[in-house]
């Protein structure tokens, strides 16, 4: 029978968190508040799939360090905008980041009922500044009024749909900042059908395959809405 370990060991954590905070440096405050919001996900995860089993021995340099090195890339950004927020990658992580930012808030965007209820204890028990949307993404990007300073997306949908899903944003000046993994070429080959985009790449600290598209402006080639779609 396969064996199923829910939790790692506590050395296994501990040497993963300090791999991770050597990577993406955070103070005190933050660095207590993402414990408490790991302690949670842990508490959670046995009765609910946030992240994949297998990669809970490494939650901090695959999951936390992932998504704090994101801040770099957009250093002034106050409000931000999170698609597809499942277990709170990147969202939760940004969020107890800018805990210590005046009027910081990350709007997280969620369509299944039990995750977006994990969100919204997450961000409770680690006292960070968000609010959960219970929501297809297409139709709360459409109800946002505030004005957004930065969108983030994490395994998620393809880059095509993303960029649909965030050009009503970047027309109104928001970056756009969506992690991806080898596929990266292909998957932006497939946009650049349908999208005109100047994309950055920055290869990710964490290592392996992972990349962070950085777009700054989108714009529709021809009449084309074949680029909408939802994340099945």
């Amino acid at each position: 029978m396969k064996e199923r370990r829910l939790a790692p060991r506590p050395s296994e954590l501990a040497s993963d968190k300090a791999a991770a905070l050597a990577l993406t440096p955070v103070s005190r405050e933050t660095e207590a508040r993402l414990d408490r919001y790991v302690e949670l996900l842990g508490q959670w995860q046995a009765k609910t799939n946030l992240v994949a089993p297998s990669t809970l021995p490494t939650l901090w340099t695959r999951h936390i360090a992932d998504s704090l090195q994101l801040l770099d890339l957009a250093p002034s950004a106050k409000i931000w905008a999170d698609f597809g927020s499942g277990g709170g990658f990147p969202g939760i992580v940004l969020a107890c980041a800018l805990a210590e930012m005046p009027d910081a808030t990350v709007h997280l965007i969620e369509r299944n009922a039990k995750k977006a209820a994990f969100l919204r204890e997450a961000l409770r028990v680690a006292k960070a500044p968000g609010i959960v949307h219970l929501s297809e993404i297409g139709d709360c990007v459409n109800r946002i009024t505030a004005k957004i300073d930065c969108v983030t997306a994490r395994a998620v949908a393809p880059l095509n749909e993303l960029i649909g899903f965030a050009e009503p944003l970047a027309r109104r000046g928001t970056k756009a900042l969506f992690l991806k993994g080898q596929d990266v070429e292909a998957e932006l080959t497939e946009a650049t059908r349908y999208w005109s985009i100047a994309p950055r790449l920055h290869s990710s600290r964490t290592g392996g395959h992972g990349w962070i598209v950085e777009l700054d402006r989108i714009e529709r080639r021809g009449s084309s809405t074949t680029a909408h779609g939802s994340s099945e």
